[in-house]
């Protein structure tokens, strides 16, 4: 018999992170609490958002409407990693950084908990910033999800390539 297996992963829709900058753009635009703030919201590289306004607490406001927009987009928060805001010249920004991928430690603390907590026979390996898991029992990988599920982690998880 073949074995079952599934990846675990961490990506955050970019198409949705993309929409939910878009709404925040358009939203602070029209707001009435952020005219003559300078507050604006952008793309900072590939997986980079920067928010600029005049004062910290404008910029944590502009956090606090993304982080809405992200929310009604189904886009977990614990994909962001928000810096503090830094003054830059006349004006504050806030750096804000999309994670992808699960890091090594996080990837080794699941593989134990697998180990650990989940049915006999399952297999779990680290593969690049992804854990593939597998086992001779479809049940038992569906169990393994519903653990996964239940943990309170501190990253988003995905499950993908169930076969």
């Amino acid at each position: 018999m073949p074995e079952s297996s599934f990846d675990v992963v961490s990506k955050a829709d970019r198409q949705e992170v993309d929409n939910a900058l878009n709404q925040t753009a358009k939203k602070i635009a029209q707001r009435f609490d952020f005219k003559d703030t300078g507050a604006q919201i952008r793309w900072s590289g590939d997986l980079g958002v920067e928010i600029r306004a005049n004062s910290a607490d404008r910029t944590l406001a502009v956090l606090d409407v993304f982080k809405e927009m992200l929310i009604k987009r189904g886009v977990s928060l614990k994909f962001l990693d928000v810096g503090e805001p830094k003054p830059s010249g006349k004006e504050f920004r806030l750096a804000v950084t999309i994670k992808q991928g699960i890091p090594t430690e996080t990837a080794r603390r699941l593989i134990t908990l697998i180990k650990d907590e989940g049915p006999r026979g399952v297999h779990a390996q680290i593969q690049g910033d992804q854990l593939r898991v597998s086992s001779k029992k479809k049940d038992d990988l569906q169990a393994v999800i519903a653990l996964l599920k239940a943990k309170d982690l501190d990253i988003a998880l995905q499950f993908t390539n169930y076969r």
